[in-house]
């Protein structure tokens, strides 16, 4: 029987993390991982909403999965921070190599090229149980990339887009929870990922960082997993300016479902599970259509869930169980008068779109 829901791009997922420093198996279904995880894990990292089967129900065919490290030595909860970039390489080629031996076992498939996109989108009009799921290698936070000289080398490794910062300062930019701009080290960088093609990542830039960033940089630029700062207040989203200069450069924006960029009213001191957020998918949905407001179309959104990326089902829409959910937002987008082919370029198309254009370049 023919699947004719969309297919579904995620352009920011942590699958890395959660299987080596959460220590999941993401081959298993999001039950049967739960029922694996530690008390502390729980309490942690909340339950597990992401893995490959999950992925697989959803239709979410095509993935943008990051090698993830930062510099961080005051991180006392999680305790991935590292102190030395020399940390954060290690962790994040640890992180290539997971992702290496799940293609080689046949569960994903690396898309590096429009060739190899486009061929992973045909293969999900009309998926086989063993259809793999393409994955598109990111970074967030360019702290594993030792110097400007190493960026060649992340790009042969399959690298297609880097977010400069994360939380904190990275060795490149000050970050989400600071205040301050690039640091001398980030132009450098930023010229060596123009020169190899690979995509700069706006993502958990300051204001400032941000501006600077356009004033110094002309390449290629997307927001994996960022929600709008009009909704919902704070630095970690979109100010209207922003959102505008991102659709200036042609980006794409995907939309995050962790709720504390969905819930004004959400307590960032207080743990996940002794708190229950009033976001749905239906706030999900909110973010995306202000957007389409603000711009007057649809071309510049996607999704970025962020999914499993040190939070879970406890700190996501409360209408959600697993990644597989994001399907609901279909309906949704249909009661608010969006026609079929707009919702699939939302789900997917636009995504896949901006990268075919980079690509060709």
């Amino acid at each position: 029987m023919p699947d004719d829901r969309p297919l579904i791009l995620d352009s920011h997922l942590d699958l890395s993390f959660s299987a080596l420093q959460i220590n999941r198996d993401l081959t298993q279904p999001a039950a049967t991982v739960r029922v694996h995880d530690s008390i502390q894990t729980m309490e942690g990292f909340g339950s597990c909403t992401v893995t490959l089967p999950e992925l697989r129900a959803g239709k979410i065919g095509l993935v943008c999965g990051t090698v993830m490290s930062r510099l961080d030595s005051d991180d006392k909860w999680t305790r991935t921070g590292m102190y030395t970039q020399e940390q954060c390489h290690g962790v994040g080629r640890g992180h290539l190599a997971y992702y290496q031996a799940l293609e080689r076992a046949g569960y994903i498939r690396f898309v590096r090229t429009v060739e190899e996109l486009d061929q992973c989108v045909s293969a999900w009009q009309e998926p086989q149980p063993d259809t793999p799921i393409g994955l598109i290698l990111s970074m967030e936070s360019a702290d594993p990339i030792l110097d400007p000289a190493q960026v060649p080398e992340w790009y042969d490794l399959g690298l297609r887009m880097v977010s400069i910062s994360h939380y904190g300062t990275s060795a490149y930019s000050h970050g989400t929870g600071t205040e301050g701009g690039l640091l001398p080290t980030a132009k450098p960088l930023l010229d060596a990922l123009h020169e190899a093609g690979i995509i700069v990542d706006v993502t958990h830039l300051t204001d400032q960082a941000h501006w600077e960033l356009l004033e110094v940089y002309d390449g290629p630029i997307a927001a994996s997993h960022h929600n709008c700062r009009a909704l919902t207040p704070g630095q970690r989203q979109l100010t209207d300016e922003m959102i505008r200069s991102i659709a200036e450069r042609d980006g794409v924006i995907g939309t995050a479902l962790d709720v504390w960029m969905l819930d004004p009213d959400w307590q960032r001191k207080l743990p996940a599970f002794a708190q229950q957020t009033k976001a749905t998918l239906e706030t999900v949905v909110n973010h995306i259509d202000y957007i389409c407001q603000l711009l007057g179309t649809a071309r510049h959104c996607g999704i970025g869930t962020d999914l499993d990326g040190g939070f879970g089902t406890e700190q996501a829409p409360r209408d959600l169980n697993t990644i597989a959910d994001l399907q609901s937002l279909v309906p949704l987008f249909e009661k608010r008068g969006y026609d079929q082919k707009t919702i699939a370029a939302i789900c997917a198309g636009n995504w896949i779109d901006f990268f075919r254009r980079v690509w060709s370049q």
